[in-house]
């Protein structure tokens, strides 16, 4: 596992987790239970902690750092090439690809952020909302309709880290 310890500072993995070879988790980083960290993911908690939740996804080449402190909590998918700096993402929430989201910032829970959104420092994304754009404006709410589709588009990933664990295998 790509795990690196710096100043003292060690990640701790949860159970069933599965984390892509070329991912980095490099020092006060805990991620829960059962989750995907994607192929060239950066997670790296050297000056502030990390704390990711359980069954949550970190699609590849997120970046998440904290300066003061990063909370991604359970059942969270986040896309591929995010960039997440201090910033609370409560449960369910879904961050579209490329987005970045800055400084001081909250994502409600059931909240979706488009593709290449911009969150910019202290802005708040209310739970049950759909956002996006740079800067993040509302765009709608959230109907059953998406939220069968995060349920749906969440099981897709629990089921691949179960096949991860059992069949991914370098093969040259």
């Amino acid at each position: 596992m790509p795990l690196y310890e710096v100043c003292d500072k060690k990640p701790i993995i949860g159970d069933k987790t599965w984390i892509a070879p070329s991912a980095e988790i490099i020092g006060d980083v805990k991620i829960g239970k059962n989750c995907y960290i994607g192929f060239g993911a950066i997670i790296r908690g050297d000056i502030g902690p990390i704390i990711i939740g359980d069954e949550t996804v970190i699609e590849e080449n997120v970046v998440i750092h904290a300066g003061s402190n990063t909370i991604i909590e359970n059942r969270v998918i986040i896309g591929h090439m995010v960039m997440i700096h201090d910033t609370l993402i409560k449960d369910h929430a879904l961050i579209g690809m490329m987005s970045m989201i800055c400084d001081d910032s909250v994502i409600g829970s059931w909240s979706i952020l488009a593709e290449k959104s911009l969150v910019r420092k202290k802005q708040e994304i209310p739970s049950g909302r759909i956002y996006g754009g740079s800067p993040a404006r509302k765009i709608g709410q959230l109907e059953k309709k998406h939220k069968e589709y995060l349920i749906n588009g969440h099981q897709i990933y629990l089921d691949l880290i179960a096949q991860y664990h059992n069949t991914f295998k370098r093969i040259d």
